[in-house]
């Protein structure tokens, strides 16, 4: 089997400087240029949440793309964790 054509799912918090700066159009933007379907939030502590789902090809140039943020925006680091729960998704959208 492909290992780089299967869905995998990851789930990224970010934090820094990345509410208020357009951050999760950012990110909108990223995960329609590659093809990523999932979502990104703002959370109430100043983190950004991302959930992303795509190949492996994929999600690792907007996950490059992702730890830098935009340029008006600072993300101090970036964390991945499982996925809370196994989803499918069919785009990506901005919670």
């Amino acid at each position: 089997m492909d290992t780089d054509a299967t869905e995998i799912t990851r789930k990224y918090v970010l934090t820094g400087r990345v509410q208020g700066v357009g951050f999760r159009w950012f990110t909108k933007r990223l995960a329609d240029e590659f093809g990523i379907k999932g979502f990104v939030r703002n959370q109430f502590n100043g983190s950004v949440l991302v959930v992303a789902q795509g190949s492996h090809d994929r999600l690792e140039p907007f996950e490059r793309l992702l730890a830098e943020g935009p340029s008006y925006a600072r993300v101090d680091h970036m964390r991945t964790e499982p996925p809370d729960r196994k989803e499918l998704f069919h785009y990506f959208e901005i919670r």
